[in-house]
C-alpha cells in the first residue's frame, strides 16, 4: 500500500467515527514522517472525536509548528479551546485565521457559535451573515448557517427575522425537519387557520418519507407531537410524542446510571464535609444559582431576575460543572480529600476559574444569574466556594415537569436519559432525595420556588424571590416577558418570552393514561 492510499485509509476510519483505529495509523506514519502537518492535523481531528481535546491540542499545535500555514489545523485548534472552555484563546485564533483568509467560511461559523455561547448573539449572527454570504458565492449549500442563525434571531425573540431565515431554509430545502422543528416551536397552532392545518400535513408528509434517519423522523416527531398539542388532539400529540422519544432512544444511549451515581457520591462524600468552612471569593460579583430539574420553570424565574436593572442574565452556563469534574473528580468520582484540600487553600481556584471562563463576556453588572439546572447536585460546593451567592431552587409538580422533560428534545447529551419513561421518573426521584438532603443541611442558603405559585400568586412570589436575592423592588420583573436582553437558548424559549399563564398547571392530566411507566414509577 503506498503513501496515498495509507492516507486514504486513515480517513476513511475517521469518516467512519473509528477514531482509534485512525489514531493507530497516523502513529505509526508520524514516525516516518515527524513532520507532516496533514497527518498530525488528522490524528488531532481523531483526539476530538474522542472527546480528548488536550492530546488534540498537542498534535494540532505540532501541525502547526510544521506548517504555520495550515489554517485548517489552526481552526481545529481553536475549537479544542473553545470546548476547553479557553474562549480567549480561541477567539484570538479565529481572528489569526479570518486575517490569513477572510473566506475560511469553518471559521466564521465555529466562530459564531463561540460568540453565542458568550452571549454576544449580535456578533455571531454578523459571522453567520458572513458565512452564508461566502457559500453563495462559492456555490456551496448555506444550510447550516441558515440554521443557526434562525436559532440566533429566535434566542434574541426576534421572531419575523426568525420565520424568514426558515423560508429560506425550506425554498432551498422543502423538507428540512430541523427548519419544521423550529417553525413548529415558534408557531401558535389553530384548527381556524388554514395555514396551522397546511403545515401539519406538510409535516405529516415528511414523517412518511421512507429515506429518514431516525434523527430526522425523531425530530419531525417532536415537531408533530407540539402542533397536535396546540390543537388540543391529545391521541395524536401523545403518538408522536413516544415516536420522537423512540427514534432518540435508538440514537441517544441513556445515561440515567451516571447521573444516579454522581447524585449518590454527592450525597455520601458531603455527609462529613464542614459546610461552614467557606472559602474566600475573588470577584465582587455575585452570582444567583438558578436550579431544578429541567423544565421546572428555571427559565422563567432567571428571566424575572434578569429583568431587575442591576442584574446580567448568563443563561445556561456549563462552567461551574466543567470546573468541578476538573478539580474535584478523581477517575470519575467526586473525591472528598480533593474537595477538603481546595476548601483549605489559600487560593479559592474554585471560584478564579469560574469567573475566567466568564472573560469574554460583557458583564457591566455586579450580580449575575447562572441558570444551569443541573447545579442542584453542587449546591455544597457553591455554599462552599461562592459563599455570596444566592441559591433559588426551582420546584413543580412532578407529573408536569416529566412529561414537559419527555414531549421535548434536547440537544444536551446530558439529557440523554429524557428518552424513556423510566429513565425520567427515575431521574426525577434522585433529584428529590439529593435536594432533601441540601434543604436539610443548607436550608437558609436556599430559596424553593414552585412554579404553581408563581402562576397563581405572581406579585408576591416575586417579592419574596426579590426580598431573597438582596435585590430591591424594580417593575422590570413583574414584566419580564418583555425582556428581550437574556438570549433564551434552551426548549423553554416560547413560553419564557409570553406572560404567566395557567395552561401548563395540571397540563399532564390528559396524558394520565398513555404514559403509565412514567407516573407510576414517580415516588
Amino acid at each position: 500500500m503506498n503513501f496515498f492510499e495509507k492516507i486514504k485509509t486513515l480517513q476513511n476510519f475517521y469518516e467512519s467515527k473509528n477514531y482509534k483505529k485512525a489514531i493507530e495509523g497516523c502513529r505509526i506514519l508520524i514516525k516516518k514522517l515527524p513532520k507532516n502537518s496533514f497527518i498530525l492535523n488528522l490524528m488531532g481531528m481523531s483526539y476530538q472525536g474522542l472527546i480528548r481535546h488536550n492530546e488534540a491540542i498537542n498534535c494540532f499545535e505540532l501541525a502547526l509548528k510544521a506548517d504555520n500555514k495550515n489554517i485548517a489545523a489552526m481552526n481545529n485548534l481553536a475549537n479544542s479551546f473553545k470546548h476547553l472552555e479557553q474562549f480567549e484563546i480561541a477567539d484570538e485564533l479565529y481572528k489569526k485565521i479570518l486575517q490569513i483568509d477572510p473566506n475560511y467560511i469553518n471559521a466564521y461559523n465555529n466562530y459564531a457559535n463561540l460568540k453565542s455561547t458568550v452571549n454576544d448573539i449580535e456578533g455571531s449572527i454578523t459571522l453567520y451573515d458572513k458565512a452564508i454570504d461566502i457559500a453563495k458565492k462559492k456555490n456551496l449549500n448555506p444550510i447550516q448557517f441558515l440554521l443557526h442563525k434562525a436559532g440566533a434571531l429566535q434566542s434574541l425573540n426576534r421572531k419575523n427575522d426568525t420565520l424568514k431565515i426558515i423560508d429560506q431554509i425550506i425554498k432551498i430545502d422543502h423538507d428540512n425537519e430541523k427548519a419544521h422543528k423550529i417553525l413548529s416551536s415558534v408557531y401558535k397552532y389553530s384548527k381556524e387557520e388554514s395555514s396551522s392545518i397546511s403545515h401539519i400535513n406538510h409535516m405529516e408528509n415528511i414523517f412518511k418519507k421512507k429515506d429518514l434517519s431516525d434523527f430526522e423522523k425523531g425530530t419531525i416527531s417532536f415537531a408533530l407531537g407540539k402542533a397536535y398539542e396546540d390543537l388540543k388532539e391529545t391521541e395524536k400529540a401523545i403518538k408522536f410524542i413516544i415516536s420522537g422519544n423512540e427514534f432518540y432512544k435508538k440514537i441517544r444511549k441513556s445515561n440515567i446510571v451516571e447521573h444516579i451515581n454522581i447524585m449518590s457520591q454527592v450525597e455520601n462524600v458531603f455527609q462529613e464535609i464542614d459546610l461552614n468552612k467557606i472559602q474566600k471569593f475573588s470577584s465582587n460579583k455575585r452570582i444567583i444559582f438558578i436550579c431544578g430539574m429541567p423544565r421546572s420553570g428555571t427559565t422563567l424565574v432567571e428571566q424575572i431576575i434578569s429583568s431587575h436593572k442591576k442584574v446580567y442574565g448568563a443563561g445556561e452556563l456549563s462552567f461551574l460543572s466543567s470546573v468541578i469534574y476538573k478539580n474535584l473528580f478523581l477517575e470519575s468520582k467526586l473525591d472528598k480529600k480533593k474537595i477538603i484540600n481546595h476548601q483549605n487553600s489559600s487560593v479559592n481556584s474554585i471560584h478564579q476559574q469560574y469567573f475566567d471562563r466568564l472573560s469574554l463576556f460583557n458583564i457591566k453588572e455586579h450580580i449575575m444569574t447562572d441558570k444551569a439546572p443541573f447545579n442542584f447536585k453542587w449546591l455544597g460546593i457553591i455554599k462552599i466556594f461562592f459563599p455570596n451567592s444566592k441559591i433559588v431552587y426551582c420546584k413543580r409538580n412532578p407529573q408536569d415537569n416529566c412529561l414537559s422533560i419527555y414531549k421535548n428534545k434536547f440537544a444536551s447529551s446530558l439529557m440523554n436519559w429524557s428518552y424513556s419513561q423510566k429513565d425520567v421518573a427515575t431521574y426525577y426521584n434522585n433529584h428529590c432525595k439529593l435536594m432533601n438532603f441540601w434543604l436539610i443541611k443548607i436550608p437558609e442558603f436556599i430559596h424553593t420556588i414552585e412554579y404553581e405559585k408563581i402562576v397563581s400568586d405572581k406579585e408576591n412570589e416575586i417579592k419574596k424571590l426579590l426580598n431573597f436575592c438582596e435585590l430591591e423592588m424594580d417593575e422590570n420583573c413583574f414584566n419580564h416577558h418583555k425582556n428581550n436582553n437574556t438570549p433564551i437558548k434552551t426548549v423553554s424559549i416560547s413560553q419564557a418570552r409570553e406572560p404567566v399563564y395557567n395552561t401548563s398547571i395540571n397540563s399532564s392530566h390528559v396524558y394520565k393514561n398513555y404514559l403509565h411507566e412514567m407516573f407510576e414509577n414517580l415516588i
